[in-house]
């Protein structure tokens, strides 16, 4: 509450939060959306919490999805672990139901870390728009998804452009 009545506009479940025995997702939901709506009224402004619905089914998924509709959520965050036919299945859910896609990039070290044999993170960000993601947790310049300065420019770009022109400091060849 604080930080969106002191200016935020928008606070997200961390993505390693999904339901643990100290932190269910219900009540995580419910006390989120409470000062959601406690940060509206004050401020008169419009402010969302991205519920992370992330789950070991589909079914968990579209249950937590729709007690955050329930709830007058206007966004919902998945992770990347999740996987593509899943991630696809909740692009589908989130356009039927006029809600926000967020998708946290949990996991994908697994894919670009690897130098050698791995998938540029720009691949994945091209690959979860044209999956329906409608933003992505992109990484910034400092904290644990930290990179270079020029680099993640170039992941904005790549998700923001329809075309990039070479660009080599960011990585766009």
């Amino acid at each position: 509450y604080e930080g969106l009545k002191g200016g935020l506009d928008f606070l997200k479940d961390d993505e390693n939060i999904n339901s643990q025995p100290f932190m269910r997702w219900k009540e995580r939901f419910l006390y989120s959306m409470e000062a959601v709506n406690r940060a509206v009224a004050a401020s008169g402004e419009v402010k969302g919490h991205y519920l992370n619905v992330t789950a070991a089914t589909m079914e968990n998924m579209y249950e937590r999805a729709e007690f955050a509709k329930a709830l007058g959520s206007i966004i919902i965050m998945i992770d990347l672990v999740i996987g593509y036919t899943a991630i696809q299945s909740m692009a589908i859910w989130a356009r039927k139901n006029d809600m926000i896609l967020h998708l946290h990039r949990a996991g994908n070290s697994t894919y670009s870390r690897q130098k050698e044999h791995g998938m540029n993170f720009r691949v994945i960000c091209k690959w979860m728009r044209m999956a329906g993601v409608d933003h992505i947790h992109a990484g910034t310049v400092v904290g644990k998804l930290e990179g270079d300065p020029l680099m993640i420019k170039g992941f904005y770009n790549t998700l923001l452009k329809s075309h990039l022109e070479v660009n080599l400091p960011q990585g766009i060849f």
